[in-house]
């Protein structure tokens, strides 16, 4: 198993946690220095929020965990490609590089509808790579999917 597999793996994990909890499954970690800093899952439905989005709760929990907002030597690896409010979040927290599992085409800001991890205009862009256990991670999105429309 890659270092990248070994990661998204932990990202799996958080998404089967949404999963259990009837959210759409999506999963993040952020790794600094070969260790996990930060967690997350989505739980925007329990908590009422549009913010609890995976990418955000694990930068919460990495910022707090560093004592910075700047997550600049910082990786991180998320189930699914990040919407524009995650990938905002993701440049101005300086995050180095996103693994990402699967893309989304219908709300993905990673490359499928746009890339704003890598806007030439802001003072900073974010490396990325796709397709890191795709079939696993979009198979945990169809099959929630598919129990949801019955």
């Amino acid at each position: 198993m890659t270092r990248e597999e070994k990661y998204m793996k932990e990202a799996i994990k958080q998404a089967k946690r949404a999963m259990k909890m009837n959210e759409v499954p999506i999963g993040c970690v952020i790794v600094y220095n070969d260790e996990i800093i930060g967690r997350g899952y989505n739980r925007r439905m329990t908590d009422k929020n549009t913010l609890s989005h995976a990418e955000l709760n694990a930068i919460k929990k990495a910022s707090k965990k560093m004592d910075d907002w700047r997550l600049d030597d910082c990786e991180m690896y998320v189930t699914t490609e990040p919407c524009q409010m995650c990938a905002g979040a993701i440049v101005q927290a300086r995050i180095k590089k996103v693994y990402i599992g699967c893309m989304n085409p219908k709300a993905g800001c990673a490359g499928s509808i746009m890339n704003l991890l890598e806007v030439d205009a802001f003072n900073h862009q974010v490396e990325s790579e796709k397709g890191i256990l795709e079939e696993e991670c979009s198979n945990l999105l169809k099959e929630f999917f598919k129990k949801l429309r019955g």
